[in-house]
């Protein structure tokens, strides 16, 4: 799933745009719908054609922002979590100031990608104003990691390059890694409504990992308990929402007026709510001043919009232009994950300042403005967040212990063992095995075994229905391959299936794993088959058929045979011996009760007793010699242990 946000100065025709590409008319207020200009959010979804990099982009989601300088913060609720974005610039006009400053909001986010679309391309007055108005948006991006980003001149009115542009969205968002999915899942809320019958339904773009229908979550920061009763993407009804998609999600137990934008939809306990954090900042070159200690601003992350104070670190002031550390100081609680992109505006008069990423949400205290230890830890954290490092180093290493984990790191020590307790109290892996020395798997790892193993078993059970699983070993070494770079020990493996089962995916005894709900099941013709023995079994329980009679009442079904076996409902003795489940057990007890009387039982008593053939009785004396009931000593069997008169 992928998602485009529009960004362009205001009357540049973003949403007349939108509507050309997508049908889809997303000024949805009465108040967009007189002044003509999109005063908040909306939202639109198109089909791509193919791509020649991997084949198709389907459905991609369109968030359509505002331009107008008095909507500002409105787009900034919006451009989070965009895959690419759609610079709109009016040919007539070329770059304005709110093309500039959305640039420099996109830059600062370090949005991935980015499609300038050249409007109004049949209003320009000749030819070689657009060729002009190209080399000055050439300028404008080569300021920016967005340099080189394709123009492509379209009209919304006249339909002109309008499938270029598709071409082009295709082609750039084909380019694009896939969305990470390490099992955190959070949704920034854009937008909150009701529906009739339905209830309460959020909006937003679903960061990290998967929702699926009948979650329990929680909306932060106020931890209000609810359950996912429904998800849509695009309207389409979906049973599990994808990392990157536009979703809306139809949530019970919490009411519209209990949320706001910028709440957050996540797993219960998986993030915590935050008023101190410790960041990286840019300076925009063009601000008009610097930025001061404990100034006040407002944040931007997600969907969010929280006022702050600055608190510099290092410096006295920050000088247009120049990059440093700042420990933001929130009025509410926001939340945030490290590696987020943000944004600070200064709220009068209003504009943009700068913004940078988050390094620590949750730093426990209020740092010395310019301590050097300090300073070295954000330095350190700036070149990479350590829990995120962790993550990536136990992504390449799964099922490394904390040891190992922590060595394999190279971080600090004391900085990595603080960063992997982080994830630990929010649950961001998967420990397996003792508390002792457990082996840890990241979410995304652990989410690839359980799916693994699924399709394993599934695709086992269909290839033998009559099975009780598959063994042990086997699934082992398929899982094996299932994790490039580490070693599934046998006791690993053993906790594996141990949370495997608590998970409710799979059962397992000592020989063999099958999926849960699973029983074997012969089809109604092995039923006849197995109801034709057993009836030439009944007849004859002492002396039934051998193995070679069984398996031609069987009709050859070896399958079968092993079924009946496993399922004790025949038992295999020596050679071609097989005696019914329940005729072995009356055998055995008869046999004991013979020697608790007798003390001793020959090959013959045991012939007569039960007027079978010398074969019968030979093969269920080995048998029982086999499982320690009885042992032979000469010409006679005594009870396991016991000894001669």
């Amino acid at each position: 799933m992928r998602v485009i946000g529009t960004a362009g100065h205001v009357d540049h025709g973003k949403s007349t745009l939108v509507h050309a590409l997508s049908g889809i008319d997303p000024d949805r207020l009465k108040e967009e719908k007189r002044r003509g200009m999109t005063i908040d959010l909306g939202f639109a979804w198109i089909t791509l054609p193919s791509a020649p990099a991997d084949g198709s982009v389907e459905n991609v989601g369109i968030v359509d922002v505002p331009g107008h300088i008095d909507f500002i913060k409105n787009m900034l609720a919006g451009v989070g979590g965009i895959d690419a974005a759609l610079l709109v610039i009016a040919a007539d006009e070329g770059v304005m100031p709110q093309t500039r400053e959305h640039l420099a909001i996109l830059d600062l986010l370090a949005v991935p990608a980015a499609v300038v679309a050249l409007t109004k391309s049949d209003l320009a007055p000749e030819p070689e104003w657009l060729d002009l108005v190209e080399l000055d948006i050439a300028d404008l991006l080569a300021t920016t990691h967005l340099t080189g980003s394709p123009i492509v001149r379209v009209s919304a009115v006249t339909s002109a390059g309008l499938d270029d542009l598709r071409q082009t969205l295709a082609k750039v968002l084909s380019q694009l890694p896939p969305r990470r999915n390490r099992g955190r899942p959070r949704l920034p809320v854009d937008r909150i409504f009701s529906l009739s019958g339905f209830g309460t339904v959020v909006t937003g773009t679903l960061l990290d990992g998967q929702f699926a229908v009948g979650d329990a979550i929680e909306v932060l920061p106020d931890r209000l308990p609810a359950r996912i009763r429904g998800l849509q993407t695009h309207r389409q009804q979906v049973q599990v929402g994808e990392p990157g998609s536009r979703l809306a999600i139809n949530l019970s137990g919490v009411s519209t007026e209990q949320l706001y934008r910028g709440d957050v939809v996540a797993k219960p306990g998986a993030l915590q709510p935050t008023t101190l954090l410790d960041v990286y900042f840019r300076l925009l070159p063009d601000a008009a001043k610097p930025l001061k200690h404990n100034q006040l601003v407002d944040f931007f992350v997600g969907s969010a919009e929280v006022r702050a104070h600055v608190r510099l670190l290092g410096v006295e002031v920050l000088e247009p232009g120049a990059e440093g550390f700042l420990q933001l100081r929130l009025d509410v609680p926001a939340v945030v994950a490290a590696g987020d992109r943000y944004i600070l505006r200064q709220p009068s008069p209003s504009a943009t300042l700068g913004g940078g990423l988050v390094l620590s949400p949750h730093p426990r205290r209020r740092w010395r403005r310019f301590d050097a230890a300090v300073l070295a830890r954000l330095e350190t954290l700036a070149r990479g967040a350590p829990d995120e490092i962790l993550l990536q180093t136990l992504a390449r290493q799964p099922l490394s212990t904390a040891a190992d984990l922590i060595a394999a790191s190279e971080l600090d020590l004391n900085e990595a063992r603080a960063a992997l307790q982080e994830l630990r109290a929010q649950r961001a892996l998967t420990e397996l095995g003792s508390e002792d020395e457990p082996v840890l798997l990241t979410l995304e790892t652990w989410g690839r075994l359980l799916d693994a193993l699924n399709v394993l078993l599934a695709d086992f059970h269909r290839s033998f229905p009559l099975r009780k699983g598959m063994p042990r070993g086997e699934v082992r070494s398929r899982l094996q391959a299932q994790l490039p770079g580490a070693n599934l020990s046998v006791r690993s493996f053993n906790a594996l299936l141990a949370e495997c089962t608590a998970a409710g995916v799979a059962h397992a005894d000592d020989s063999y794993v099958w999926q849960t709900g699973f029983v074997p099941q012969p089809t109604p013709a092995q039923q006849q088959a197995v109801d034709r023995l057993l009836n030439a079994y009944a007849r004859a329980p002492y002396s039934p058929p051998n193995l070679q009679e069984s398996m031609g009442l069987l009709g050859g079904d070896a399958e079968l045979l092993n079924f009946l076996v496993e399922q004790r409902r025949l038992t295999r003795l020596g050679g071609d011996v097989l005696l019914r489940g329940d005729d072995y057990d009356a055998m055995v007890a008869a046999i004991i009760n013979h020697l608790e009387s007798h003390n001793t039982v020959t090959l013959a008593e045991v012939r007569d007793l039960f007027h079978t053939s010398r074969k019968y009785a030979q093969a269920l004396l080995e048998e029982m010699d086999a499982r320690r009931i009885t042992r032979r000593e000469g010409d006679v069997r005594l009870l396991w242990g016991q000894r001669v008169g």
